[in-house]
């Protein structure tokens, strides 16, 4: 019996727009053999951020986070592929790039700029259900 095909969000964070590592993620994902299904250029707007990181709402991150992520665009990308979403998250090393292992996006090209909230590159969905819950909100 073969692994169902997930389904993922994935966004380019305005840090990594900024520095010009687009290519190199979408890259990284394909080399992975992971299939590009959408992906748009974003300015994404408070209504939508808030919606998107509800679960923050409240934590001492949550402003700065917000704010850090309408600095910019972001590329938003729908991406499948068999355990895409615990690849792609293992693809972008953990979530503190000082630690996230070298050969993750985050381990080659992240670090702690000493800012109130993680510039980290990218994000990813970290369930099904986040997933589901993720692209619907930006596709």
């Amino acid at each position: 019996m073969s692994t169902p095909i997930e389904e993922t969000l994935v966004l380019v964070k305005p840090d990594g727009v900024a520095r010009n590592l687009t290519g190199e993620i979408l890259r990284r994902i394909e080399a992975k053999g992971y299939s590009l299904v959408d992906i748009k250029l974003v300015q994404a707007d408070r209504e939508l951020l808030a919606k998107h990181y509800a679960e923050h709402e409240g934590k001492p991150f949550y402003e700065p986070l917000v704010e850090f992520m309408q600095s910019g665009p972001v590329v938003a990308l729908r991406v499948a592929g068999n355990r895409v979403i615990e690849g792609f998250r293992v693809l972008a090393g953990t979530t503190d790039p000082t630690t996230a292992a070298p050969g993750s996006i985050r381990g080659d090209f992240g670090r702690d700029w000493g800012l109130a909230v993680q510039q980290n590159l990218v994000h990813g969905s970290d369930s099904v259900e986040s997933a589901e819950r993720e692209l619907a909100l930006w596709f």
